[in-house]
């Protein structure tokens, strides 16, 4: 199977990808996923033509980040994403910089941590490979939105984001299901790195600029929700990305549609 990447009004270069012997078979697809029940969703950026509450369908969505052992698994298999071999149309020069070398991750204690250092086009590869999918940015912010198990009354998740924003980010990444776990079974959604999105930058042009002071009145116009400061850091971060990208705290998830599992 190839796939040819059409981004941002750029096509990048043409990669076959080698699909992982699992995904030919459907029953372990949802395999380390938690099923995300349908349900209304109300988006941050409101678009005058679109109603006030978003339909989400039901999907499956993986209980943590790919880990830097999941990812090197699929550069083993497609030798054409290491990080000597890999265009750089498809990712900037700090891809996997945090690798000893193009299949040696080196440092034993970030094994199990999320994979960052990596660009859009290669996660997207990586959930193709799977036979998956990289999730929506309405799927993933309405699984993100859940609020953790055992969540304190009168404790908000918003306060949860923002106490993680206040730390600077360690040296080494902790291991993935080190935050919290939230109601629909699915963990470190916020507290452990930033994550890809498909659809990462379709807000172009409905941000009012808040890209570059997202605090200031222009930029939360279009917004539902005027206080929540979390989530303008989420869509601003996001606008300014590109999917050749790579950043050190920047990973991924994948998203699976559950009309794959039908018979």
């Amino acid at each position: 199977m190839a796939i040819i990447f059409l981004f941002q009004g750029r096509m990048s270069v043409t990669i076959p990808i080698l699909r992982d012997p699992s995904a030919n078979n459907k029953s372990p697809l949802t395999k380390g996923m938690a099923k995300i029940p349908a349900g209304d969703y109300k988006p941050f950026i409101e678009q005058n033509d679109q109603p006030d509450l978003h339909r989400i369908g039901s999907f499956y969505l993986d209980i943590h980040a790919v880990t830097n052992q999941d990812f090197m698994a699929f550069v083993k298999t497609n030798p054409q994403w290491s990080r000597s071999k890999v265009s750089r149309l498809n990712a900037d020069a700090g891809y996997l910089s945090q690798w000893k070398g193009d299949f040696d991750i080196g440092d034993p204690r970030i094994l199990q941590s999320p994979v960052t250092h990596v660009s859009w086009f290669a996660a997207n590869a990586y959930c193709k490979w799977k036979g998956k999918r990289l999730p929506t940015q309405e799927e993933w912010e309405y699984a993100a939105g859940a609020p953790p198990k055992g969540m304190k009354k009168g404790q908000k998740l918003s306060q949860i984001i923002l106490g993680w924003y206040e730390k600077p980010s360690p040296a080494v990444l902790p291991p993935v299901q080190s935050t919290y776990e939230n109601v629909f079974g699915v963990f470190d959604m916020h507290g452990l790195i930033w994550e890809w999105v498909y659809d990462f930058n379709d807000n172009a042009g409905n941000l009012s600029g808040m890209e570059n002071n997202f605090s200031c009145a222009a930029g939360s116009l279009n917004t539902s929700d005027k206080e929540d400061y979390a989530a303008y850091m989420r869509y601003a971060f996001r606008q300014g990305l590109k999917g050749n990208y790579t950043v050190a705290d920047l990973g991924f998830r994948c998203a699976l549609d559950t009309s794959l599992l039908k018979p």
